[in-house]
């Protein structure tokens, strides 16, 4: 199977979207991740937000985490598809260490108890 790394990406989808269409953008990486045998951990729609600078003359975009565990091989090609999907402003992968992966745990944990 290879090195599983931990991965956390966070997209910025074009604010112009529909609540379906993005639903069916975060559903593609989710099946780009699973079709590539890369485990889902957590995704987070974080909803319309105001960016600090306009990215193609838009001033908001909608913010999607994705944390994963996944090959390194897998990166380049995912990437790879990001920038190829229109719908996709901007992207940001980062591989986790131990205390980012903590820290995460703990951020959802928390979130999962205010949500209930």
């Amino acid at each position: 199977i290879g090195i599983m790394n931990n991965y956390e990406t966070v997209l910025i989808l074009n604010p112009v979207l529909s609540e379906d269409q993005v639903k069916e953008s975060i559903d593609k990486f989710k099946d780009l991740l699973s079709s590539n045998k890369a485990t889902l951990v957590s995704d987070e729609l974080w909803g319309l937000k105001k960016m600090k600078y306009s990215i193609q003359n838009k001033k908001t975009g909608f913010y999607v985490l994705f944390e994963f565990k996944s090959n390194p091989e897998l990166i380049s090609d995912l990437e790879i598809n990001l920038k190829r999907d229109e719908r996709v402003m901007r992207f940001l992968t980062v591989k986790l260490d131990k205390h980012a992966i903590n820290y995460s745990e703990k951020r959802r944990t928390k979130k999962e108890v205010i949500q209930k």
